[in-house]
């Protein structure tokens, strides 16, 4: 860029000739963009909202295609997962699990050796360990095994280990009520609920920009006229603990877990809950925020380095971050023992019982070895 500016400056010629090309431009890209969000008007919610945004917010939309939210919920033969494992077997009691994939097609079978039931699979939830919702007689049911990505195994569905089958039903799966059914899909999908009424046909699965950014198809609205004043709120900018509460719509927020009672190692899961539980979690620091390690348009990042940053703005034991407010400290005590990997020391990994993968926990603490996993 330094370099088009040099040979810009020394020819009066050459620098009108980009001044033009670049207005043309500009002009050229309005239109193009215009055009754009006039045809996302017409698509259906889901689709407008993924085609607008990616019009103006190309990087961020590219990014976000692969990120885990995107992908929380999917269609029947939009599945890599089982793509690349067309037949998966496990036997569990007296009941084999049969889930097989062909022409884009998957089906769950259980067999008890003499009778079987197969079904087509509905519903896949999540991206790389799955959770099948199966239809039967007008009822979802959440299949009683779940596909795994560690053990590139099937095995039995977190939460399901205590259920005794008693017939090709039961075995087949945990019939779901339906405050659970509206909360599975309210969270793994896009326009899933109108009011309290499930929208099965026209929802949009996986969590598309409107689900979190609030006010997103007024926003695509007045941007086809030239009006910008309409603009989402910036979710970076909420404090610690409204951050935690956002996120814990779907993650679980702290007085969820309080009031249901849940403890044990099972709550690793609920990472806002478990944030909070931590001694520099003050709720008004943005610098101990959700947002501030984790960007949702991306994957996780599992490189223990790359959070040391965001560690050492509170740890440093140097000036204040910019993020810090009156009623927060600016720094803390430093850690005498290290500057780097601190989340390998200060957050514990821990294997979630049943669920065949381990979880950060988000409790921030001095993690000693041998002590009891505190809730």
């Amino acid at each position: 860029m330094s370099a088009w500016f040099a040979l810009a400056w020394q020819s009066r010629l050459k620098r009108r000739s980009a001044s033009f090309a670049a207005v043309a431009l500009v002009v050229l890209l309005c239109v193009f963009a215009s055009t754009r969000l006039a045809q996302a008007q017409t698509a259906k919610p889901g689709a407008a909202a993924a085609v607008t945004c990616a019009t103006c917010h190309a990087g961020v939309s590219a990014s976000y295609a692969h990120a885990p939210m995107r992908h929380a919920l999917e269609n029947p033969g939009a599945n890599p997962v089982l793509d690349t494992h067309p037949k998966l077997t496990v036997q569990m009691g007296a009941y084999t699990y049969t889930v097989q994939t062909k022409d884009g097609q998957s089906t769950y079978t259980v067999s008890d050796g003499t009778d079987s039931m197969t079904l087509p699979i509905r519903w896949d939830f999540g991206q790389q360990s799955q959770t099948w919702v199966l239809e039967k007689d007008g009822n979802l049911y959440e299949g009683l095994v779940s596909y795994f990505h560690r053990d590139q195994a099937l095995a039995t569905t977190p939460g399901d280990g205590r259920i005794t089958p008693h017939n090709l039903t039961e075995a087949m799966g945990r019939k779901l009520n339906a405050w659970e059914v509206n909360q599975c899909f309210n969270c793994h999908a896009t326009n899933a609920l109108d009011g309290v009424r499930l929208k099965l046909n026209t929802l949009t699965p996986g969590l598309d920009c409107e689900r979190c950014h609030v006010g997103v198809e007024q926003h695509m609205a007045d941007a086809i006229h030239d009006n910008f004043t309409t603009l989402p709120k910036k979710l970076k900018t909420m404090d610690a603990e409204d951050a935690a509460n956002f996120c814990g719509q779907c993650h679980r927020t702290w007085d969820t877990v309080v009031r249901n009672g849940w403890k044990g190692v099972v709550d690793v899961r609920f990472q806002p809950y478990r944030l909070e539980n931590s001694k520099c979690f003050t709720g008004n620091d943005r610098r101990i925020s959700c947002l501030t390690c984790h960007d949702p348009h991306q994957p996780v990042n599992h490189n223990d380095a790359v959070y040391d940053s965001k560690c050492l703005a509170c740890h440093g034991g140097g000036k204040a971050s910019k993020v810090a407010t009156a009623a927060a400290p600016p720094t803390a005590k430093a850690c005498p023992v290290a500057k780097a990997n601190c989340v390998s020391c200060h957050m514990q990994k821990v294997e979630l019982p049943g669920g065949h993968a381990v979880f950060t926990d988000h409790m921030i603490r001095i993690v000693k070895a041998g002590e009891p996993y505190p809730d």
